[in-house]
């Protein structure tokens, strides 16, 4: 068996035999999930069903960057709403064991696939890439209005000053990961301080909520789970608008070629303000100017990227395209400084 980076294979399928005998069918495959940019993401083989585990990056893991607890903690909660969610397996301590050698979060596999690029949407017709376009935000309203005590999830964060701790926590972020200057990242995070808007309303908070972190399946596509709960928390929900919107429209950015996007107006893809309006409407709210969440999101990403830019270089990532990402973070920068 081939050796997989940060996963001892061996180690799990030993594991998991007797910690879950009944889903352990002998020896399991593991193959690394590409597309992620943060934890590691594998898939798991040779269960009596097809499983993903996660793990935090290979090394340069940042504080609460990359909880594991935090996302079994969510799926968990969720599993019994109207949203659509993987089935958790287990939460392992591993730090000092032979396995991963950190926290892991093992969860069953939902069906379908992730959307990632434009060649996929000729597998649709524009009315079903539409449909599934106003589904995602469906399903993110619904998210925001999910009862928190009812799910157990009201000490799931700190609601009060979410969005000026969500700027010092981003700021942690970026020192602990600058192997290089980039100036314009820093004048944005100070443009965003001068003006941090008043929360009105707080919710459970995605924290990176975009088309391709969730799974489609079927004809109509449908979302089959949302994925990737690692920044999960209770917030603006605005934060998470903001995100999705700079990814629906991050192929206009230069070097936006650097993260792949299926989110092409030609197949049928309707346009942000169109979603806005109708997240709007799901919510029963009036959208306030989003010009600051939508600065923020490119802030939270060039921070992101920046600190995989540094783990690329430190050699201590896995998976494809790590070369070119360090490429977008002052493109995105600039972004926000217009934004704004």
């Amino acid at each position: 068996m081939p050796e997989i980076p940060g996963l001892d294979v061996a180690a799990l399928s030993k594991w998991f035999s007797g910690a879950h005998p009944d889903l352990a069918a002998g020896p399991l495959r593991a193959a690394v999930i590409a597309g992620g940019r943060s934890n590691l993401t594998y898939a798991i083989e040779g269960a009596r069903v097809p499983m993903v585990l996660r793990r935090p990056p290979l090394g340069h893991v940042l504080s609460s960057a990359h909880d594991m607890a935090r996302e079994h903690r969510v799926i968990s909660a969720l599993a019994g709403t109207a949203i659509p969610v993987p089935v958790a397996i287990d939460l392992v301590d591993d730090t000092d064991g032979p396995i991963t050698g950190t926290p892991f979060f093992l969860m069953e596999k939902a069906p379908g696939n992730v959307v990632v690029d434009r060649a996929q949407n000729a597998a649709y017709a524009r009315e079903e890439i539409r449909g599934m376009s106003f589904e995602l935000v469906h399903h993110l309203a619904t998210l925001h209005a999910v009862d928190v005590n009812a799910v157990g999830l009201a000490s799931f964060g700190k609601p009060d000053g979410y969005l000026a701790r969500q700027l010092s926590t981003w700021r942690r972020q970026l020192n602990a990961s600058r192997s290089r200057e980039v100036p314009e990242l820093d004048q944005l995070q100070a443009a965003l301080e001068v003006q941090v808007p008043e929360t009105t309303r707080t919710g459970i908070v995605h924290g990176d909520y975009r088309l391709d972190n969730v799974l489609v399946d079927g004809k109509p596509p449908r979302v089959s789970a949302i994925l990737d709960w690692e920044m999960a928390t209770l917030g603006d929900p605005l934060v998470d608008l903001g995100i999705f919107a700079l990814y629906w429209e991050i192929g206009k950015l230069p070097s936006g070629g650097a993260i792949s996007s299926a989110v092409d107006p030609a197949a049928g893809y309707p346009t942000f303000e169109e979603l806005a309006d109708y997240y709007a409407a799901q919510s029963g709210m009036t959208l306030p100017d989003l010009r600051w969440y939508r600065a923020f999101a490119a802030y939270k990403l060039a921070v992101i990227l920046e600190g995989i830019h540094y783990r690329y270089q430190a050699g201590d990532t896995v998976g494809e395209g790590f070369d070119r990402i360090g490429d977008l973070v002052r493109p995105l920068a600039e972004n926000g400084l217009k934004v704004l």
